[in-house]
């Protein structure tokens, strides 16, 4: 039998912005079954990897408990060994700072397969985003990188002759910086920016000379930071001017999304794309029925029905796989017709080469009644859904025409045992400006989760948060719970939602 042979790949995540991560990097974690990340690596990374992704955290945090680099060593070892795929992803560049060495002998010495995957390093993205040139014709004819976590080793006599400097890991010694560099002949009027959590929402810049900026800065915590020192700090006013005209309209806030733990980061990325910070909080979990018994049973008298109605994604997926699992193939419907709610479930059909033969125009379920192509009396419909809690209004509408539906449970949707840590530390910290819902079930979890990890109500943290739904019933869901409403897509999918958000952003 031939061994699965193992690989680390050794990745570049850039800066916290999931935009700037390379294709090839995502390429990479979309196919990872171990992640092992890093402390500045945001949560929007790990939702490119699969459900069933081993995911370590082996950040290393300042003055908190870390992981030991040999214990690193040893995971990266461990795993490829097992013949696994491996993602070690750095923030920034993985060959920047990044104490790469260690880890690339070690897997020299067990004979394990890896490759570098470049990332932007914070030290180029960071003056750029902040409209701070590192080169200039006439200010700036060179600059260098480096880490002040032990400014004392450095030979600050030759930098205090460089044009422009910029710092990394130095938040903590900025007094011992702007001692040295003045001590070795820098004017006290040299400029200097201090850039905090570049490529995010969250970004802040405090800019000053080596005279003021300790005292322009004192009490702020000051890391993750880039430090930028030299005169080219004086034409940000000029490139940020540029960098401000191309704002995106949820630029500097922070959506929090509810989903399924399976599902795919494709709302999110929509939301990326118009500037806003995602944190993705699973609250669903798509499990097999209870029993197959029914489905099979359908499944086995195909030819008795006329219409199929596939009304989600996880629909469409559990039913296409219970009928391979029958020794069953795509031909076997050859004579039914597909009726589907949603473009999303439209997509997922078709992506396994289906066809719907009807959709309705506002795809939500109460139109496929009333707008149902022919008439369904004395029609057998087969209607593969989840096994509690979905809408019952559409089959009572169809039998009541005469029609003889046939509900089978196709999968469960769960509520998850506890609520993710990042996206509950993003609440009680009111950084979230949304909160977003594409289900009356991910409401009602939400609400659950939230309430057992807060031991009471959940309505004081949502008191300045904007709550925005799908649509009708996801709405009545969230009046029903919180009493308001703030956004609701006028169509009833992910791309109306996105487009709502953005509306309620231009606005705000």
């Amino acid at each position: 039998m031939h061994k699965q042979t193992g690989k680390v790949y050794l990745v570049g995540a850039g800066v916290r912005d999931i935009a700037y991560l390379t294709l090839k990097g995502q390429q990479l974690l979309e196919k990872a079954e171990v992640l092992i990340y890093d402390a500045l690596v945001d949560s929007q990374f790990l939702a490119l990897v699969t459900a069933d992704c081993l995911k370590i955290d082996v950040g290393k945090r300042g003055g908190k408990p870390s992981t030991p680099q040999s214990k690193i060593n040893q995971l990266l070892v461990a795993y490829c060994c097992q013949g696994k795929q491996v993602v070690r992803l750095k923030s920034g560049d993985p060959l920047i700072f990044g104490r790469s060495r260690e880890e690339i002998e070690a897997l020299n010495q067990a004979g394990c397969d890896f490759e570098l995957v470049p990332g932007i390093s914070s030290a180029l993205a960071a003056p750029l985003l902040a409209g701070i040139p590192l080169t200039d014709k006439y200010l700036s004819r060179c600059f260098t990188i480096l880490s002040a976590h032990q400014p004392e080793a450095l030979d600050w006599e030759a930098l205090a002759r460089l044009d422009t400097l910029v710092i990394l890991m130095g938040g903590r010694n900025l007094e011992k910086i702007v001692t040295f560099l003045q001590q070795q002949g820098k004017s006290p009027q040299t400029p200097i920016a201090i850039i905090r959590h570049c490529g995010s929402s969250e970004q802040r810049i405090w800019r000053g000379t080596l005279t003021d900026i300790v005292e322009k800065t004192a009490g702020v915590a000051l890391t993750p930071t880039v430090m930028v020192i030299g005169e080219v700090v004086n034409l940000q006013d000029q490139f940020q001017k540029q960098i401000q005209n191309q704002g995106l309209p949820l630029e500097g806030k922070t959506i929090l999304v509810t989903r399924a733990a399976q599902q795919s980061s494709q709302f999110s990325q929509m939301l990326q794309q118009q500037g806003a910070r995602v944190i993705e909080m699973p609250a669903l979990e798509i499990i097999p029925p209870s029993s197959w018994q029914d489905l099979d049973n359908a499944i086995a008298n195909l030819r008795d029905f006329q219409w199929l109605i596939l009304t989600s994604s996880n629909g469409v997926e559990y039913f296409l796989k219970r009928l391979a699992s029958q020794g069953k193939d795509l031909r076997s419907l050859a004579g039914i017709k597909i009726a589907v709610v949603g473009k999303k479930t439209a997509a997922v059909l078709k992506r396994h080469g289906l066809q719907p033969d009807f959709i309705p125009p506002n795809f939500v379920a109460d139109d496929l009644v009333a707008n149902f192509p022919e008439a369904v009396a004395r029609k057998k419909i087969l209607f593969p859904r989840v096994e509690t809690g979905g809408r019952e209004v559409l089959v009572q509408e169809l039998n009541s025409q005469g029609a003889q539906v046939v509900e089978v449970a196709a999968y469960q949707s769960a509520c998850p045992p506890q609520i993710n840590p990042t996206a509950l530390a993003a609440l009680q910290n009111e950084e979230v400006d949304v909160v977003t819902f594409a289900s009356s079930k991910t409401a009602r979890n939400f609400e659950q989760l939230l309430t057992q990890a807060i031991n009471g109500e959940s309505l004081n943290l949502l008191n300045s948060i904007c709550i925005a739904s799908i649509g009708p019933q996801t709405s009545q869901a969230c009046l029903k719970l919180w009493g308001r409403v703030d956004v609701e897509a006028k169509e009833y999918t992910l791309e109306g939602l996105t487009q709502a958000i953005v509306e309620w952003g231009n606005v705000k």
